[in-house]
């Protein structure tokens, strides 16, 4: 099969009838996934701090060290929260918070070793290339060191968070102080270089065009021609509510549905190269992200627990594994809880449920 073409994307995302897409898109799960099965993983968002000296405009989010209501979890609340995930069956934690622009490698390794050793069971799905990016800087070491040295504390994969949009002009628009895109990737080269497997992620409505997110799938889709090591692909659109870049740029509006599935489904099409796109619940709602399961995606994610930063922006979606596994039962698949690697740990059928 002839890999698509960036000028074939831009044609599909510009022109293509929206139920074709779909269709096709479809098909090109079901050659991937034959079994229709469609996954979830129990975890839960832990936000160790909401310190960040990032200030991007479309987060809702942080705080500054001086903030009244800033905070750095201690050990013990951490604990708290995975034991409450893990008396509802939870596997993984997706772990991180702001930029804390006082934190070196030494707090991180205590932190992740003692999570390691106190809950062994929990896997470790943690730090953004953001994260990566300052504790090298801070604490003045490579970020291959930063990784190896958690790696060997119990850090099992990294999340794609901080990608946005990869294209440094709208980087230096909605984040100017985070990383650049080469550093993004460098991140996430030198995770799958020492046995770290991560996710890649785009949010995307914010001053994007549709060059500059086809630029974004390129990108992702060299690097995984490269190294392997991303395990899925997860989208979602820009939630405005609350954020500095909306009131900065009054013509940001939220993303239709219509807008979130066309990428969709053409994200499936164009990343020829990944097995597993994630629909994005979260910020679409149940129903969409039922729906997205027929435009490309076949994972349903995660029950997320907990989650404040896109809540933060006014999106509050919630839902539990009963209600994931009636969702996807409704559209014909086969519901199946997963851990962070996509190995299958239960297959719910029918007359399991």
């Amino acid at each position: 099969m002839a890999r698509m073409t960036n000028e074939e994307a831009l044609d599909l995302i510009k022109n293509a009838d929206l139920n074709t897409l779909g269709r096709m898109a479809l098909a090109r799960k079901r050659e991937l996934h034959p079994k229709r099965i469609t996954s979830f993983v129990v975890d839960r968002n832990i936000n160790y701090t909401n310190v960040c000296w990032v200030d991007c405009k479309f987060c809702a989010f942080y705080r500054h060290g001086k903030d009244d209501d800033a905070y750095v979890l201690s050990f013990e609340e951490i604990g708290k929260k995975i034991e409450e995930l893990i008396a509802i069956g939870g596997t993984q934690i997706l772990f991180q918070g702001g930029v804390h622009p006082k934190l070196k490698i030494e707090w991180y390794e205590d932190l992740v070793e003692w999570i390691h050793t106190n809950y062994p069971t929990i896997t470790i799905h943690g730090f953004s290339a953001i994260e990566i990016d300052y504790i090298a800087k801070i604490s003045r070491i490579s970020y291959k060191e930063v990784l190896e040295r958690l790696h060997a504390k119990g850090l099992f994969s990294i999340p794609g968070a901080g990608a946005e949009i990869l294209s440094d002009r709208v980087r230096d628009i909605i984040a100017p102080k985070k990383l650049d895109v080469k550093n993004w990737l460098e991140v996430h080269r030198q995770a799958h270089k020492v046995g770290i497997k991560s996710t890649a992620t785009m949010m995307f409505g914010t001053v994007e065009t549709d060059e500059e997110i086809i630029e974004h799938w390129e990108h992702i889709r060299n690097l995984q021609d490269e190294t392997g090591g991303f395990r899925a692909f997860i989208m979602w659109s820009f939630q405005p509510s609350h954020t500095k870049l909306a009131q900065e740029i009054p013509t940001i509006t939220k993303q239709s549905s219509n807008r979130y599935l066309r990428l969709l489904a053409v994200s499936r099409l164009y990343l020829d190269n990944f097995k597993n796109i994630q629909s994005s619940w979260v910020t679409q709602g149940s129903y969409i992200g039922q729906l997205a399961l027929l435009f490309g995606a076949n994972d349903l994610g995660s029950t997320m627990m907990e989650e404040n930063v896109v809540a933060a922006a006014g999106a509050v979606n919630r839902m539990n594994q009963e209600e994931m596994i009636r969702l996807i039962e409704d559209i014909g698949e086969i519901p199946a809880k997963r851990d962070t690697a996509y190995n299958i740990l239960e297959v719910y059928e029918r007359e399991n449920v």
